[in-house]
């Protein structure tokens, strides 16, 4: 019996199994993060998304809208739950129960994409790393666009 061979094989898969472990922990790191928008109002309105994707798989969504008037309060609308990767596509997952009179905004089965500058490319162009909606029982989810802000 060669035990050397034995040792080398089990070596290997030791070995393999860290680098994969370490690129899942390294791509959670990348797009983990605050995510933001804040279109400009030529009205007064001031309007802000935010997505917190946290290091945990854990994601806190806002949305604040104040509108312009006496008459208009301000709103703020939340939502929570958990939040998965697979390579670029992000899952968002939201328990019934965790809905609430605070947390009343349902990402469940959302699916977003993010959108980055790769790394071959050399140029000068510059690319904002961005997540967009492309899948939500939410309507005003789909489409949504929300930009990275930098640490």
């Amino acid at each position: 019996m060669n035990y050397n061979r034995i040792f080398f094989d089990i070596k290997n898969k030791y070995i393999i199994t860290i680098i994969i472990f370490l690129c899942v922990i390294l791509n959670t790191l990348a797009q983990s993060g605050m995510y933001s928008r804040e279109p400009k109002s030529v009205d007064g309105t001031e309007i802000k998304w935010t997505l917190s994707l946290n290091i945990d798989g854990t994601f806190l969504y806002h949305f604040f809208r104040d509108i312009s008037g006496e008459a208009n309060p301000e709103e703020n609308f939340y939502g929570k739950g958990t939040w998965e990767s697979e390579g670029q596509l992000i899952y968002f997952y939201c328990e019934s129960s965790s809905l609430n009179d605070e947390f009343t905004i349902n990402l469940n089965n959302s699916k977003a994409k993010i959108k980055s500058k790769s790394p071959r490319d050399k140029s000068d162009k510059i690319i904002k790393t961005s997540l967009r909606f492309y899948e939500s029982e939410a309507f005003a989810i789909k489409g949504l666009e929300l930009f990275k802000e930098k640490n």
